[in-house]
């Protein structure tokens, strides 16, 4: 018997003709990409990748569709990856689409990456905004491609606030920093994590923003020194994201305390003022001796 389409599955179809999309009320949101040639879609893969019609295929970048292993699922049977890939091919099976790029053009299995845009009259919709309202899809970014972080971050926003496709879903809901035990279960998974800094980090050449006082068991993000600009107007200053309350975004890493490494493919966002939480010198997390800081491991320099 084939899996029961959820409720939200049916109201997204049902709403999908309705909903305006942000980049046609505000004017093409994800601009300054290198424009690329144009391609008619010959078929789709999954709710991120298509076919071309030079046979190459085409990887949606920024928008991450759900899949069956993020929750465990038998292949083919999870809800929201059938609603994302029956979308993307009811929306690009057959049509013209225009590319362009941010970054890499290409990634390590030989698949293009780019942002992909219809046209439609003397306008232009941009398809990973439209897949990330309708709720079918994550924003992400990673090296080398993070053009349009903000636009994909606001299109993710109009989905999640509305409870609209996989935010209606627990599976995907946002994980709170303070629960570290819970969040371990979820390594190697891209997720979204919410939560106050307790304290920031130098050791060597990274940069550690612990989610909790002791270190060795709570949630941290990590980035390298170079990647600084990650953290915004906190770039020159990352001591001073303590109490900050942010949302995280990226893949679990397998270590013995979870933690998100932004250098490797993620995003941080200030969500909101919080009360400060103390901190040892140097801005060392209350716990952390100087010793143990110095031989605290560096990261890894890969990419997904």
């Amino acid at each position: 018997m084939p899996p029961r389409t959820p409720s939200w599955l049916v109201a997204a179809a049902a709403a999908g003709a309705l909903i305006v999309s942000a980049a046609a009320e505000a004017g093409e949101p994800c601009t300054g990409l290198a424009p690329g040639p144009a391609h008619s879609v010959t078929d789709v893969s999954d709710g991120e990748t298509v076919t071309l019609d030079n046979g190459r295929e085409l990887r949606l970048i920024g928008a991450l569709a759900p899949r069956a292993i993020d929750v465990g699922a038998e292949p083919g049977a999870w809800p929201a990856e059938i609603a994302a890939t029956a979308e993307l091919r009811a929306l690009l099976v057959g049509k013209s689409i225009e590319l362009g790029f941010g970054g890499e053009r290409g990634d390590r299995y030989g698949r293009l990456q780019a942002h992909a845009f219809i046209r439609e009259g003397d306008g232009r919709r941009w398809v990973q905004g439209h897949l990330l309202e309708q709720g079918l899809a994550r924003a992400y970014v990673v090296p080398g491609n993070r053009a349009c972080e903000e636009p994909l971050l606001a299109a993710e926003g109009v989905a999640r606030e509305a409870r609209r496709g996989l935010w209606a879903d627990a599976a995907y809901a946002i994980k709170a920093a303070s629960r570290p035990a819970e969040l371990a279960r979820y390594r190697s998974t891209f997720q979204v994590v919410e939560g106050t800094i307790a304290g920031a980090a130098q050791v060597r050449g990274a940069i550690y923003l612990n989610f909790g006082t002791d270190w060795r068991r709570s949630f941290s993000a990590s980035l390298r020194r170079n990647d600084r600009s990650l953290l915004g107007a906190y770039a020159g200053d990352p001591k001073a994201m303590a109490g900050k309350q942010v949302r995280v975004r990226g893949w679990l890493e397998p270590r013995a305390a979870p933690a998100i490494d932004l250098s490797k493919g993620g995003s941080i966002e200030l969500i909101g003022e919080a009360a400060a939480v103390p901190a040892g010198p140097l801005g060392r997390p209350t716990g952390m001796p100087r010793e143990e800081q110095e031989k605290a491991p560096g990261l890894i320099e890969t990419g997904r």
